[in-house]
């Protein structure tokens, strides 16, 4: 029996070209290279199937170049007429793991090859792909890489050999709307009382009815003397300094800047633009101050109605940024904002 073919997608990262300094590393073919993640599927595949090609494409081309880059990547793909398609892991990558989401999604679609791929439950592909493909769930680094694998490989095997799918909890991905009737070993009734035991002896435990977390955050008590406070500004509007020195990524940011805003009085189009890729960047680049109040507060400030605006502001992008990334930008500067004294903080979106 002949073997199955697997074309496969990795970032610019897992092919070793280098990491954030490559993500504009264009969409490459790789006909008969098995590269990084490969080697691992490979070897869970066995004799039943073979990678007969890679493609390899930076984080930021596709993410930027997104209409291109899928049409590119589409024609390399076809080229190959693979019997499965498989893309990442991604884990939580956030980029990386839209890309995963978006040509696994267009080789399904457009080409009727089943696909598959990998990430971490946060990651902001899993979420808008995840009704679309299979998306094995994964931890959220590459240390992960073995238990991903082991699940993606056998997962991929079925799609390739057209082999019915089971349930999530018996496949491993995310669940995706779609019910699958399967037998338990145990009872319902001896299941939930070995839950109950873990749960009361505080031993780790698995739900089989997971609810959705949404965070609780118990506001401060109101500034009393706003005539006397420090105000800061923080946007995930994406407001930079024109030519975004720090290269903050137009979608799924993996990193923040910290800009000095001393004088300024008005954010100017000569001096001041939009990192975002979310919203439309006309207005915002026409004058920053629609996202970032500079100017406003400039004028609140010489009326006395506040103390002072503080001399940096904080800015990232929130297009499809993981919730985990954007936690940890906010703990990194908030400890920052309080050692400056900072009262108060207005945060601003698009």
């Amino acid at each position: 029996m002949a073997k199955l073919r697997v074309v496969h997608y990795i970032n610019q990262f897992f092919a070793q070209i280098g990491g954030e300094e490559k993500a504009d590393y264009p969409a490459e073919l790789r006909v008969g290279e098995v590269v990084g993640p490969g080697m691992a599927l490979m070897q869970k595949f066995g004799d039943e199937a073979e990678i007969v090609a890679t493609v390899v494409c930076g984080d930021s081309y596709f993410n930027e170049n997104l209409d291109k880059a899928t049409a590119d990547i589409l024609e390399m793909v076809k080229s190959q007429k693979p019997d499965v398609f498989v893309a990442g892991p991604a884990f939580n990558a956030g980029r990386y793991g839209v890309a995963c989401g978006t040509i696994a999604a267009a080789v399904q679609e457009q080409l009727g090859i089943p696909s598959v791929t990998g990430m971490y439950v946060e990651n902001p592909g899993a979420d808008m792909f995840k009704n679309k493909i299979y998306i094995i769930s994964t931890k959220n680094s590459a240390a992960g890489m073995r238990d991903a694998v082991a699940k993606l490989a056998p997962l991929a095997l079925k799609l390739g050999k057209g082999e019915s799918i089971g349930a999530s909890v018996e496949e491993g991905y995310m669940p995706n709307g779609v019910r699958v009737n399967f037998f338990e070993k145990e009872r319902g009734s001896a299941r939930a009382v070995k839950m109950l035991i873990k749960k009361l002896a505080g031993k780790p435990f698995e739900t089989e009815f997971p609810m959705p977390v949404f965070d609780r955050v118990a506001p401060n008590p109101a500034v009393k003397d706003m005539a006397h406070a420090k105000i800061a500004l923080v946007t995930s509007g994406g407001i930079v300094p024109k030519g975004n020195p720090d290269h903050i990524e137009s979608s799924s940011a993996s990193h923040y800047g910290e800009y000095d805003i001393a004088g300024v009085m008005d954010l100017t189009a000569d001096t001041f633009e939009t990192a975002h890729g979310g919203y439309d960047p006309v207005y915002a680049n026409a004058d920053a101050d629609r996202v970032l109040p500079v100017d406003v507060l400039r004028d609140m400030e010489k009326e006395g109605k506040i103390g002072e605006l503080h001399h940096l502001y904080y800015a990232t992008v929130g297009n499809g940024t993981a919730v985990a990334s954007a936690k940890k930008f906010a703990a990194e500067f908030a400890q920052k904002l309080k050692a400056d004294g900072v009262d108060a903080v207005i945060l601003t979106s698009t």
